[in-house]
C-alpha cells in the first residue's frame, strides 16, 4: 500500500513540475508585467529558427510554441457551429476519439434572424466553453462574409446580407468567447462571397460598396468586439491574394483600424513568400498538405512561411525585424489564451449548452404562414406527424468542411 501511495504522489510531482527551466529574470512569465513588456522579453530569448517555426503549421490545426522556453503550441479548432471532432496530426480523417462529441450550435444565419445581440451572447459563451474545454486557444470564426448573391455554398455560415444587422450580432459573440481564454478568428477577410473559382477569382468592387457594404462587419469585430485573430480569404483583391493583400491587411487592418492580433491564412490560401512576409500575414496554415504537392514527411516545411522564409532571413534579403512583427501579433494572443492563468476550464457537450443552442434556434426560426391555426401543435389530438422531403431523413451536421461536427444528438 505504501509503494502504491509513493507512485501517486510521485505521479502527482511529475504532473505540478514544470516542463522547461525557467529562464532566470524570465519577464515573459510574469502575468503581472504589461503584455508588450512580456512579449519582447520572450523575443529577446528567441532563436530565428524558433521564431520561424512559429509562423506556420506543424500539423493540420496546429503551429509550433517554443517548449524550452514553456511557450505553448497554438491549436486551432472550427467552428463556428461547434468544436470539430479531433482529426489524425496530418489527415483530415477523424482520429476516433471517443469523447469529442460536442454541441451543434445553430448556423450562424439562424443566429443573425434572432435580432438579439442577448442571443449573440449566449452563442459566444457557449462556444467558447467548449472550445476552452477541448483546449482549442483559437475558434475559427465567426464568419461575417455579407450574402451577396444566394447562390454561394456557405452563406449558412455567415450573419446575414445585412451589414448593420452583421455588425451588431458579431460583437458579443466574439466577447463570449473570448471570456473564455479563446481567440475568435473572424472570416473570411475580405470579399468572400462566393465559392466558385474562390481560391483565384479577383473581386472588382468599388471602395464605397466595401466600406460600406463588406467591412462594416469585420470593422466592428475589430474595434468595438476587440477579436484577437482574422482570418484571410481565399479570393483576389486589387490582384493581390487576401491572406497577403497591403490594402486589405496592412492599411486597412492594422493602420486604419488599429488591428493588434493575429492574421490567419485560410487553409491553403497562401501563394507567395515575399507576399506573405511584408503584406500582413502572420500564421500559414494548410498550404501542400493535400498529398499531391509534397509527402506528409517535408510538407510543413516547404510551407511559404517556412524554409523559404528562413533562407531569406539567412541571407539578410529579408530583415529579421520582419518575423518579429509576425511573432508579437502571435506572443500577444498567446498571453491572451494558452498562458493566460485566470482563464476558465470551460465545459463540453453538456445539457446548458444544448438548452442554449435550442433557445437560440428557437428565437432564430421565422414562422411565415400558419393557416388555420394548425400551431402549435395540440397534442391531445395529434398522435402522428409526417414529414416529407430529404430534411427527414438527412443528417444536417455531417460534411459541410469546416461546418461538419460529430454531435452528440440534432
Amino acid at each position: 500500500m505504501n509503494g502504491i501511495k509513493q507512485l501517486i504522489v510521485l505521479s502527482l510531482s511529475l504532473l505540478a513540475a514544470p516542463s522547461f527551466a525557467q529562464p532566470k529574470g524570465a519577464v515573459y512569465l510574469d502575468d503581472k508585467k504589461p503584455i508588450e513588456e512580456r512579449i519582447e522579453d520572450a523575443l529577446s530569448r528567441m532563436t530565428l529558427e524558433e521564431k520561424v517555426a512559429m509562423c506556420h503549421a506543424q500539423s493540420k490545426f496546429s503551429s509550433a510554441g517554443v517548449p524550452r522556453l514553456g511557450i505553448p503550441e497554438v491549436w486551432c479548432s472550427d467552428g463556428p457551429h461547434g468544436i470539430r471532432a479531433e482529426v489524425f496530426w496530418d489527415e483530415w480523417n477523424t482520429a476516433g476519439w471517443t469523447n469529442d462529441s460536442c454541441i451543434a450550435f445553430p448556423a450562424l444565419t439562424c443566429l443573425a434572424a434572432t435580432w438579439n445581440p442577448e442571443m449573440s451572447a449566449l452563442y459566444g459563451k457557449s462556444i467558447g466553453e467548449e472550445a476552452r474545454y477541448r483546449n482549442k486557444n483559437v475558434l475559427l470564426g465567426p464568419g461575417v462574409n455579407i450574402y451577396r448573391t444566394p447562390l454561394n455554398g456557405r452563406n449558412f455560415e455567415y450573419m446575414g446580407e445585412d451589414p448593420y444587422l452583421s455588425s451588431i450580432m458579431v460583437v458579443p459573440y466574439i466577447q463570449g468567447v473570448q471570456k473564455n481564454g479563446v481567440a475568435a478568428c473572424v472570416k473570411h477577410f475580405a470579399l468572400n462571397n462566393q465559392e466558385v473559382y474562390r481560391d483565384r477569382i479577383n473581386v472588382n468592387v468599388s471602395d464605397r460598396a466595401l466600406y460600406e457594404i463588406y467591412l462594416p462587419a469585420f470593422k466592428a469585430a475589430v474595434q468595438k468586439g476587440g477579436a484577437w485573430a482574422i482570418m484571410g480569404s481565399y479570393n483576389k483583391y486589387k490582384g493581390e491574394h487576401c491572406c497577403h493583400n497591403q490594402y486589405l491587411l496592412n492599411d486597412i487592418l492594422r493602420k486604419e483600424w488599429g488591428f493588434d492580433g493575429v492574421v490567419v491564412s485560410d487553409w491553403g490560401g497562401v501563394h507567395d513568400t515575399k507576399e506573405a512576409i511584408y503584406n500582413g500575414l502572420d500564421m500559414e496554415f494548410g498550404t501542400w498538405t493535400n498529398g499531391l504537392n509534397w509527402s506528409a514527411s517535408n510538407a510543413y516545411d516547404n510551407y511559404y512561411l517556412a524554409m523559404p522564409f528562413l533562407k531569406l532571413l539567412r541571407s539578410g534579403e529579408v530583415k529579421e525585424e520582419e518575423v518579429d512583427k509576425k511573432v508579437r501579433n502571435i506572443l500577444r494572443m498567446i498571453f491572451r489564451t494558452t498562458m493566460n492563468k485566470n482563464r476558465p476550464f470551460g465545459s463540453f457537450g453538456t445539457e446548458e449548452h444544448a438548452l442554449a443552442g435550442r433557445k437560440i434556434a428557437q428565437e432564430g426560426i421565422v414562422l411565415l404562414q400558419n393557416n388555420k391555426n394548425v400551431l402549435p401543435v395540440d397534442l391531445a389530438k395529434v398522435k402522428r406527424i409526417a414529414v416529407i422531403g430529404e430534411n427527414a431523413v438527412k443528417r444536417m451536421t455531417i460534411g459541410g468542411g469546416s461546418s461538419s461536427l460529430k454531435v452528440k444528438y440534432e
